[in-house]
């Protein structure tokens, strides 16, 4: 038999041997409708979520049926996310107080179930790991393996809690996009006309953002000693973060950059960045919203979550869309975001994860936009964001360019202070790609611009080199000839918004494509 044969026929007998265990208790059956009070709701499906991971062994201690390395890590994740749900009970409790009377009469049976699974899941998770665990340690002596405190395997192939500021990680899967490959299909275009933007330039280390509002508490700082600034987000249950004198337009666009850090194998499958568009202005999720998440643990692949809510409907999509972003939100992920009227799409990197074609609810005044993280460890796991760009349209380039022989983006984004293209910024590339391949006989003058920060000298070396960078990306990676192409750079000289402000500076950063 050879090696393959035999790697399927032991996984076959794994699959009959897990079948032929029979649960030794009663399934404990989840809600099959909600409440309608967030807090509770959330309670008891995040109850169930870990109770539906946990069940899956019953009756393996009574089978003497042995768990595996992610087996112990599911085991043990559930342990700590029961302790973090159990500690929250009171608080949703309180939030029953001036509901009526059949609404808390619902609420609180939900809840008494909500806390039996919880129940079953603490008892049971402890008694196989406790099982385990002295199992390892006789074989250990046996094999005359010495430990040293950290047995049970829990932290093997994992991330290590002390990896480097900024979230890298230092196993080979470290060095922020060094895996990265451009795609010529990536299809996200931001939008040509900026609403807010913000990387903290303007604020001072560890005060809470100017241009940011929150209910929690939050600051700005630095991170490995760079000049780039970050808002670190506190994780919570209901605490929100909200840019502020945003209304969001029918289309538009979202981009920002995260880093976490102090991830690893036991980072909660419930660690979750909520991106939430509202109609509640201030930190309530709404009576209309649309939900998702962004998900950092590491044990395992658990997709990004999608939600929306309709006053009178409830929840017409709630679902989980298959995505492994594991490696990516360990390595400063870039996320974008596009809305055009009902279709919601999102990128992580790259990669499109999420395109739903009725997402947004119509006519119901989706215009906030709000962050909120919730069961990262306090003190060990955190979260800052930086750059976010919310700019209305998602304009198509490829109209405009030929229609009216010039366009303009800020779009197009480069590494601070050098000529290194964002890979984020290659689906304006390929748009102008497309009109070049189209029109056989246009020519194209690129031109870069920056803002007035730094030497003027310097900037117009920079906004020229940026310039050229453009121009080989088209030959490069689009196969576009470098006879139709010229480049050269203006520098600070062009300005077409305020260079004291964020915003304006913004603006200012910009390459035009111009019709030769």
């Amino acid at each position: 038999m050879n090696l393959t044969s035999k790697t399927v026929s032991i996984l076959a007998l794994s699959l009959f041997i897990f079948h032929s265990i029979d649960a030794q208790t009663k399934r404990i059956k989840r809600p099959k409708s909600s409440v309608g009070i967030y807090s509770v709701d959330t309670f008891v499906r995040e109850s169930f979520d870990i109770y539906d991971k946990v069940y899956r062994y019953d009756g393996y201690a009574e089978a003497g049926k042995p768990l595996d390395d992610d087996d112990i890590d599911i085991l043990e994740d559930a342990i700590t996310d029961v302790e973090r749900l159990t500690s929250s009970a009171p608080n949703v409790m309180k939030d029953l107080d001036g509901q009526g009377a059949l609404k808390q009469a619902k609420a609180t049976l939900q809840i008494n179930k909500a806390k039996k699974a919880l129940k079953y899941s603490l008892v049971t998770a402890k008694k196989l790991l406790a099982g385990k665990r002295s199992g390892d340690t006789e074989d250990e002596t046996k094999e005359g393996t010495s430990t040293d405190g950290n047995s049970g395997g829990s932290n093997s192939g994992g991330n290590d809690s002390g990896s480097s500021s900024g979230g890298t990680n230092t196993d080979s899967n470290s060095g922020g996009n060094t895996e990265f490959e451009v795609s010529s299909k990536f299809d996200f275009v931001p939008g040509d006309k900026l609403l807010f933007f913000d990387d903290y330039s303007s604020d001072y280390i560890g005060d809470f953002p100017s241009k940011w509002n929150t209910n929690g508490s939050g600051e700005v700082v630095t991170i490995s000693n760079t000049s780039e600034r970050w808002l670190e987000f506190l994780s919570g249950s209901g605490i929100y973060f909200l840019p502020n004198n945003l209304s969001l337009p029918e289309e538009y666009t979202i981009e920002f950059d995260l880093i976490a850090n102090g991830l690893d194998r036991k980072t909660s499958s419930n660690a979750m960045l909520e991106i939430n568009l509202s109609d509640d202005a201030n930190f309530k999720r709404g009576e209309n919203y649309v939900q998702a998440w962004v998900p950092f643990g590491q044990y395992a692949a658990f997709g990004i979550r999608v939600r929306n809510h309709v006053q009178g409907k409830g929840y017409i999509i709630n679902n989980t869309v298959t995505a492994d972003i594991r490696k990516a939100v360990l390595n400063r992920p870039h996320i974008s975001i596009a809305v055009n009227k009902e279709r919601f799409r999102l990128w992580v990197n790259e990669k499109k994860y999420v395109d739903i074609p009725k997402m947004i609810p119509r006519g119901k005044s989706i215009n906030t936009l709000k962050f909120n993280l919730e069961y990262f460890a306090d003190g060990k796991e955190r979260l800052f964001i930086t750059n976010l760009k919310v700019a209305e349209g998602g304009l198509d380039l490829r109209r405009t360019l030929l229609s009216e022989g010039k366009v303009s983006t800020n779009g197009i984004l480069f590494d601070s202070g050098s000529s290194v293209i964002k890979p984020q910024s290659y689906g304006i590339l390929r748009q102008i790609s497309q009109v070049l391949q189209q029109e056989s006989g246009m020519n194209l003058k690129i031109v870069g611009h920056t803002d007035s920060d730094g030497q003027e000298s310097n900037n117009l070396a920079l906004s020229k080199s940026r310039a050229e960078a453009v121009k080989t990306a088209l030959i490069t990676t689009y196969g576009i000839s470098s006879s139709r192409l010229s480049a050269e750079g203006m520098g600070e000289t062009q300005p077409i918004a305020d260079n004291s402000t964020t915003e304006g500076k913004a603006q200012n950063r910009r390459v035009e494509f111009i019709k030769q």
